[in-house]
């Protein structure tokens, strides 16, 4: 018998998530214009695709009910969250609040939020969209992005599910 035919073990969910929780991520916000008004969720699957063109990706629970306000748009806003930022984290990652009571933003020329005080942020317009699991996958081609003089200070990261920032090496 081949080992192809071998049904593989079962995946325990909770173990999954737990294993893959030893992977450090960024934590961003996707925001977009819907209805005239600011919508946005925390994600943390974020990464770069491709510099030519420049595309990045996210991925989103197929259950989310902000998502499909982002998608009829088209467009949309990776926000880079900062390190002081795990508050806002915290505020995008609640359902039926006002995720954007105290937060401060500007436009992008699109007209999507920008949060004040990111590390950074790309503005997109879609590009493609893919099924995978419970998930689905985001691409987006960048027209519009933070400039250089954006960029200060550190990440917010999440790791072994906690908030967590950068410490520098020492020597």
């Amino acid at each position: 018998m081949s080992d192809s035919l071998i049904a593989p073990p079962a995946i325990d969910p909770r173990v999954f998530r737990d294993t893959l929780g030893h992977y450090a991520s960024g934590i961003t916000v996707v925001s977009a214009i819907a209805d005239g008004e600011p919508v946005g969720f925390t994600c943390q699957s974020f990464y770069s695709v491709s510099v030519d063109p420049p595309l990045v990706s996210f991925s989103v629970m197929r259950t989310s009910t902000t998502y499909p306000r982002i998608a009829a748009g088209g467009r949309f806003t990776v926000n880079v969250l900062a390190h002081d930022q795990h508050h806002i984290s915290n505020q995008f990652a609640r359902k039926g609040t006002d995720k954007w009571a105290g937060i401060a933003w500007r436009p992008a020329r699109s007209g999507n939020p920008v949060i004040d005080a990111t590390l950074m942020w790309v503005d997109c317009e879609a590009w493609a969209e893919y099924e995978a699991g419970d998930h689905l996958v985001i691409i987006g081609r960048v027209v519009e992005m933070s400039s250089p003089e954006w960029h200060t200070g550190s990440p917010l990261l999440y790791f072994k599910g906690g908030y967590r920032h950068l410490q520098e090496l020492a020597g």
